[in-house]
């Protein structure tokens, strides 16, 4: 199970680091591209001290700038990283409270298959946003980073 994670963990990072790279190649960056990939690295962030009872830095739908989104995002894979590494036990409960102040409680690695999950849904939206401006969005899926 921590071998696969790890896996999807990769490839979130990957899809990640190519979307970055293709923002910046871009003379403007959409407001709903930023506002869709600042959720998705503030989501991640927001996970990993959830599951770590850290404090956290970020709001879930605060705009980072483009200039962090590579340090933002190298962060959050490094902390899941050492959070799976460092796991003893994947199906144990973690508690935390939503944005809204209600309480909850899923198993870790159900909680790091949703990091990677939200982000694939936000890149969806993100490619969506592209081509409405015309850009052809970097073929993201799974299959294409297993080959």
């Amino acid at each position: 199970m921590k071998g696969f994670l790890q896996q999807l963990f990769d490839y979130n990072f990957y899809c990640n680091k190519k979307l970055i790279a293709q923002c910046s190649s871009q003379d403007k960056i959409s407001e709903n591209t930023i506002r869709l990939f600042s959720h998705i690295l503030n989501a991640h962030h927001i996970w990993n001290q959830r599951i770590l009872e850290s404090p956290i830095k970020y709001k879930v739908w605060q705009e980072q700038p483009f200039e962090d989104w590579e340090d933002i995002h190298y962060e959050n894979q490094r902390t899941s990283f050492e959070i799976i590494t460092n796991a003893d036990d994947l199906y144990k409960r973690v508690e935390y409270e939503n944005s809204e102040g209600r309480t909850f409680g899923n198993e870790l690695k159900d909680v790091l298959f949703h990091i990677v999950n939200h982000s694939t849904h936000h890149r969806g939206q993100i490619s969506m946003d592209f081509r409405g401006s015309g850009i052809i969005p970097e073929p993201l899926d799974y299959i294409f980073y297993k080959r």
